[in-house]
């Protein structure tokens, strides 16, 4: 049976075509929709009810909304000003409500003519703008807005009632392009959708009582009523999350087919004499996981391995145990660290850990011993130069190192395992360079330290094999977590400063962690502006929206204050790697009791005597960031603290969010509660190169059963027809999604 060729987009018609160039330059200028496709995929937030009106108490800060509310009151004010004509200027205060809340607007200016002729007691209309509060009270200032009058009042408001019907789309919009006129350009190109092509098999559909897409796309724009958009909306989540699910299975088929070398490790070898030096005994979970890997590296395929888990349960050691056993093999294993700092700590750490194992061709070396190198982009000539040919001969059987790895001057005699740490760090590019750099595909580890939903891991990591470590080592201590409010209880900072000292009394060591490092006037610029521009919006009782703190300038004031006479060090990405390296070493010596830093120590900084972290600026952090701050205490015997300072008032979000840091340790719970905030899109986006989340209707966190429905699906299809031959909707819609940088993504990985 032929093939059946893909099928024609008839939806990639530039908007231009349709809208005209000034209307299609704005949309794609600021909502990057380009063809009707995009348009007609670009779907309503949320729906109003013509006869009700938006809950105005719900209106999140510094956000641009739109709302469907009744004029309750408007007044004109006159005031002096020098430059209005005639020295006076008019100010136009525009009362709104929703029967309960209310919510001011402000026009200025030339501005208020209009509104003062139309937002009448009574009117009603959509608005749109940013909320901001002035005197304590919720407003949006110069909104645009468009009245929703009656047929019979006005036959010119025809327009609005063609399109609002009895469900008003609210659609995703900016302050350049409302919700209304992107509602009047999904109405011009409505009709395409009838032209729109299936992606999914007939028999998927049906078996699962989905409605066909151009009927899903009707009713998630126009829907009569709430069947309908649920109706749209389980389709249109299907399509997502299918599609994508497809994109993976078929890059996990074409993985299964490549060859590899397979790597077991010799009885009496490197990984037993390893094994046997260790002063602790593996947790089960490591030795769970490392029997994962062993399986994995032992077949003739290439291993492509996720190994996610909480802060310090040890995914290093499991990751020597794996390159161990690759060179027992006769191969090679390199570990890709994104910072310096990281390469040199994991160097370190490595070679402590084997002792004489990692001395090998050295004098004192053990029996089965090998090299273990370091590969930075800072290195001297020298040591460059014989760190290189170490790999190219084999004498070197681990490498640690950074990007410059990737160079085409690093050869490998015989490279059979790369492990990738944080791999939300590295571009596709560089992660395909060193695979591309084995005698076959070796075989791939990734390791990240921030705590993954399952329903993450499908959808962004969804052709690795997963395995997860939730256990802590023995020995590991609590971290105790507490928010400062320095704003609302001054008294609490200088309490914090007390704690630093007294652990430092007591022979530990603590981590002073700022936003920004403060020596570059560039920056201190930048800081500047952004803080003027937040200050026109904050709410009164927030604290002024001030630069952030800077390490330059909090180290200072802390050895000349509340720290004077400990041993304060500074640590920050613009040092020279030789000068990072020994203040590193100084702190892990315990010759510094307080190492003021930016979060350049956020992975990988193991030292077990420190006990205190202190955050400065804390809601300047995301969720997982403070995560893996707190992460670098508690890591020996002694009990570790983490105090998150802040100045934001206790009412608002990015409080609420460092009490949640606070109130747990569960690393998979705060990944939970961080893509909720900041909608997985962002997370998509940064794992697939960069490019818009394909994602618009599905939900990663909540719809879990469609993800591994789609999975399991997406898997069968692409057993039977890896081509996707006699599915050309399929193909077409994969065409449509993975867009020449994305099917890089996919193929590299």
């Amino acid at each position: 049976m032929d093939p059946v060729p893909a099928l024609r987009e008839p939806l990639q018609q530039p908007l231009k075509s349709v809208l005209g160039p000034a209307t299609a330059k704005v949309m794609a200028d600021h909502l990057g929709l380009r063809t009707v496709g995009d348009l007609l995929h670009h779907y309503p937030r949320r729906y109003e009810e013509r006869g009700q009106l938006t809950h105005l108490a719900d209106l999140p800060m510094d956000e641009h909304v739109t709302v469907v509310a009744q004029v309750a009151d408007a007044r004109l004010h006159s005031f002096a000003s020098s430059r209005a004509p005639r020295g006076k200027g008019q100010r136009l205060e525009v009362t709104i409500t929703d029967g309960s809340g209310r919510l001011q607007l402000v026009f200025f200016g030339n501005g208020v003519h209009k509104p003062h002729k139309e937002l009448l007691p009574g009117a009603r209309a959509l608005f749109a703008g940013k909320v901001s509060v002035f005197n304590r009270r919720l407003q949006l200032a110069h909104p645009a807005y468009e009245l929703l009058r009656s047929d019979d009042e006005d036959q010119a408001a025809e327009t609005v009632e063609s399109w609002a019907g009895a469900l008003i789309p609210i659609y995703p919009a900016t302050a350049k392009l409302e919700s209304w006129k992107i509602a009047k350009a999904v109405q011009t190109v409505l009709p395409s959708a009838q032209e729109a092509v299936d992606p999914l098999p007939g028999a998927l559909r049906e078996g699962r009582g989905l409605i066909p897409l151009p009927e899903a796309l009707l009713k998630i724009h126009r829907p009569h009523t709430k069947a309908d958009i649920a109706d749209a909306r389980a389709r249109l989540k299907w399509d997502e999350a299918f599609v994508l699910q497809v994109a993976l299975a078929r890059r996990r088929h074409a993985d299964a087919q490549l060859p590899a070398v397979a790597r077991e490790p010799r009885p009496d070898g490197l990984l037993a004499a390893f094994d046997a030096r260790l002063p602790f005994t593996l947790t089960e979970g490591q030795q769970k996981v490392s029997r994962e890997i062993f399986a994995d590296l032992a077949t003739e395929h290439p291993m492509h391995r996720l190994l996610q888990g909480e802060v310090g349960s040890g995914k290093t050691l499991v990751a020597l145990r794996a390159m161990l056993a690759v060179v027992d093999a006769g191969g090679q294993a390199a570990m890709l660290a994104p910072t310096e700092v990281l390469a040199q700590q994991h160097h370190r750490s490595v070679v402590e850990m084997m002792g004489e194992l990692a001395e090998g061709g050295m004098l004192g070396g053990a029996e089965h011993a090998t090299k273990v190198v370091l590969l930075t982009g800072s290195m001297g000539a020298a040591a460059r130069r014989r760190a290189l040919l170490d790999l190219a001969t084999g004498e070197a059987g681990i490498v640690i190192g950074t990007h410059a790895l990737i160079e085409d001057k690093v050869q490998f005699h015989d490279l059979g395992l790369v492990v990738v740490d944080e791999q939300h760090r590295f571009g596709v590019e560089q992660r395909d360079a060193l695979r591309g750099k084995g005698k076959q595909p070796p075989h791939l580890l990734v390791m990240t330290a921030t705590p993954i939903p399952r329903t993450v891991a499908m959808t962004v990591f969804g052709d690795l094999e997963t395995s997860v470590l939730d256990q802590l080592p023995a020995g590991r201590s609590p971290i105790a977590s507490h928010v400062v409010p320095a704003a609302d209880k001054p008294h609490f900072l200088a309490r914090a400063w007390e704690r630093v000292r007294e652990e430092a009394g007591n022979g530990h060591q603590a981590y002073v962690v700022c936003p920004r490092i403060g020596d570059d006037a560039d920056e201190a610029a930048d800081a500047k502006k952004a803080a003027q521009a937040a200050q026109k919006e904050a709410a009164p009782g927030e604290a002024d929206k001030r630069p952030p703190l800077a390490v330059l300038d909090v180290a200072e004031q802390l050895a000349q204050g509340p720290l004077k006479g400990l041993r304060v060090e500074v640590l920050h990405g613009r040092m020279q790697p030789d000068d990072k390296d020994a203040v590193m070493r100084r702190f892990a010596a315990g010759e510094a009791d307080v190492l003021v830093a930016t979060t350049v120590i956020e992975v990988g900084v193991n030292v077990p005597n420190a006990t205190v972290m202190v955050v400065m600026d804390a809601d300047r952090f995301g969720v997982s960031q403070l995560h893996q701050l707190r992460g670098r205490v508690g890591r020996g015997s002694a009990p570790g603290l983490c105090l998150l300072v802040t100045e934001m008032p206790e009412a608002s979000a990015a409080r609420q969010r460092l009490n949640a840091v606070a109130a747990t340790l569960d690393g998979f719970e705060l990944s939970r509660i961080d893509l909720e905030q900041r909608r997985e899109g962002d997370v998509l986006g940064q794992a697939q190169s960069g490019a818009r989340s394909s994602l618009r209707v599905l939900a990663v966190i909540e719809d879990e059963e469609v993800i591994a429905e789609a999975r399991r699906e997406a898997a069968a299809v692409v057993a039977a027809d890896p081509d996707l031959e006699h599915l050309p909707g399929l193909r077409t819609a994969l065409d449509a999604l993975l867009d020449e940088e994305r099917e890089q993504y996919l193929e590299k990985g």
